[in-house]
């Protein structure tokens, strides 16, 4: 079951590799309307933890158990991020998180085609931009 925020605590965690070192972070977000969304559809400025933030070249998107780069989601009109399922955002980072809170950030929205302009990336001073609808969601996490 998701939770109500668009950032979620279920899956935020650090990544480890064969040998055990942590080369990144990974962290859940929901989609936040009323339908599921493509993934052609998707629109993605960043995820911020402490004030850093994650750019989708250091980014790969997991849904329904498939792992895309930014890149790839472009070209998924076929592939549909479920409304009742998690996004599960991976971000590369050598050494992961370091134990404890963190404030962790991230704006996201869709591509709207019933919403006239055009279908660039997010605008970051804005909370939409053309027919891409973008919600930031701001959440106190805690890795352990």
């Amino acid at each position: 079951m998701l939770e109500y925020e668009g950032v979620q605590y279920k899956g935020f965690r650090n990544l480890y590799n064969e040998d055990g070192e942590a080369i990144g972070f990974q962290v859940g977000i929901r989609l936040i309307t009323y339908r599921g969304a493509w993934l052609s559809q998707f629109r993605f400025a960043y995820v911020e933890v402490d004030g850093e933030k994650y750019r989708a070249d250091r980014c790969t998107f997991v849904v329904s158990g498939v792992e895309y780069t930014y890149e790839e989601t472009f070209t998924l009109g076929r592939v549909k991020w479920p409304l009742d399922e998690a996004m599960i955002i991976r971000v590369k980072k050598p050494g992961g998180l370091s134990q404890g809170n963190h404030t962790v950030s991230a704006l996201y929205g869709e591509v709207a085609s019933y919403i006239p302009g055009d279908a660039g990336e997010i605008d970051e001073t804005r909370t939409s931009h053309g027919h891409s609808e973008a919600i930031g969601f701001t959440r106190e996490m805690i890795i352990v």
